[in-house]
């Protein structure tokens, strides 16, 4: 047989790309555990490989460097997260209130929730790199998106747009840093204080841009 036709045979029912994939998925878990508990700058390729299991040649075959796999860790989990609070808010009651606190519970508890994954999320991918600077500066406009359209369509015209537009991101960016300030420890409130904090500022500014009473 040649080794052609070896790289493609199937070991216990998968295939190459199968088993790449498998590779790939254990990478990016063992970057979670590690970069979210040691930290991304303490950490080395090697390290990564030995916690997932794995040499460094599979390491190379799914990521460029240990930049790439951050990025990779931080893509997925950040798919998750707004997959999940998109998928809440849209699930809640139609109404701006209900949809506001389910997409911000389900936000804040899942962070939250995972030690690892606060820090990894909102720590560790902040001046990491270039590239990690414009991709979490993205995040934030699309999750400020999502809050705009929860609450919008305002009124239709270009200062109402840019008001929501800026409101939201200016909520976005205050639940960032008041989340980083409690992953930090220099915030001893509970996730439903925060939750609830939270509710109140986002529920406060859509009324005031919304001239509701």
């Amino acid at each position: 047989m040649t080794g052609t036709q070896t790289a493609g045979r199937r070991y216990g029912g998968r295939d190459a790309a199968q088993r790449q994939q498998e590779r790939r998925t254990r990478l990016i878990q063992a970057g979670l555990d590690v970069f979210g508990t040691a930290g991304y700058a303490s950490v080395s390729v090697k390290q990564v490989c030995s916690h997932a299991g794995l040499t460094e040649r599979y390491f190379y075959e799914s990521f460029r460097d240990r930049e790439d796999l951050l990025t990779g860790v931080y893509n997925e989990l950040i798919a998750t997260i707004s997959a999940e609070t998109a998928q809440a808010a849209a699930a809640a009651a139609p109404d701006v209130d209900a949809q506001l606190r389910a997409g911000l519970e389900v936000f804040i508890r899942t962070l939250a929730g995972d030690a690892r994954m606060a820090r990894l999320v909102l720590i560790e991918v902040v001046g990491a790199s270039p590239r990690l600077e414009v991709r979490r500066r993205e995040v934030l406009h699309e999750f400020a998106a999502m809050v705009a359209a929860v609450v919008g369509p305002l009124p239709d015209s270009e200062a109402s747009s840019s008001r929501l537009t800026m409101t939201a991101m200016s909520l976005v960016g205050g639940v960032n840093e008041l989340l980083v300030d409690w992953t930090l420890g220099h915030q001893n409130a509970t996730v439903e204080e925060l939750i609830d904090l939270c509710h109140t500022l986002f529920i406060a500014a859509y009324r005031a841009i919304s001239d509701q009473p």
